[in-house]
């Protein structure tokens, strides 16, 4: 049996976001995993608190409000197995259980910049954390890079994904256009 993950690329709008942006000279800076075809199941690495930016760290996040309300995105589309899916949902279920052991690595965010290695325990910012999940379950994400280094375009460019969407990510969330993820849905996921 197969199933169906997705890997969600934003552009939120932040200042941080704006600075990776200038660095990347690409559109989309967030990187998120989500587990679910109601996009109600979706993980990163980002603000635990949507007005504070230096309270961070391992999240599930709201795609309908918030940060999320006016954002750009892409969504891939990944089939993997059913024990790729587990491991995922084993992954995500012990980091949800231990979430205050988790937190943002922005200083590996700006190692990066410098193109220096940076891994330090327990901790991720977002696209090193959704390849970091993607290798762990089991799936190959062909990066010539280090997992720390990993950019949001890096694992567009380096997953076996599938495009199903750009623009607004409220439109895609929107009942108008369920029509876009009936195609891709995933068997019933349990619930982390």
């Amino acid at each position: 049996m197969s199933r169906k993950v997705y890997v969600l690329l934003t552009d939120t709008g932040t200042v941080l976001g704006k600075m990776i942006k200038l660095y990347t000279k690409k559109p989309l800076n967030h990187a998120s995993i989500v587990i679910d075809e109601q996009f109600n199941k979706v993980y990163s690495f980002g603000r635990r608190n949507p007005r504070n930016p230096f309270f961070a760290g391992f999240v599930e996040e709201n795609v309908r409000g918030g940060l999320f309300r006016n954002a750009d995105c892409a969504i891939y589309c990944i089939t993997i197995t059913e024990k790729q899916f587990q491991k995922m949902i084993c992954k995500l279920r012990d980091m949800e259980d231990h979430k205050e052991e988790y937190r943002y690595n922005l200083i590996g965010l700006f190692a990066v910049m410098l193109n220096m290695e940076m891994t330090r325990k327990n901790a991720f910012f977002c696209s090193h954390f959704v390849a970091a999940i993607l290798e762990e379950s089991g799936i190959d994400i062909k990066s010539q890079k280090p997992l720390s280094l990993v950019t949001p375009h890096d694992i567009k460019e380096s997953a076996p994904l599938e495009l199903i969407y750009e623009g607004k990510l409220s439109a895609f969330i929107t009942d108008s256009h369920r029509k876009y993820y009936k195609e891709f849905t995933p068997e019933s996921v349990e619930v982390i």
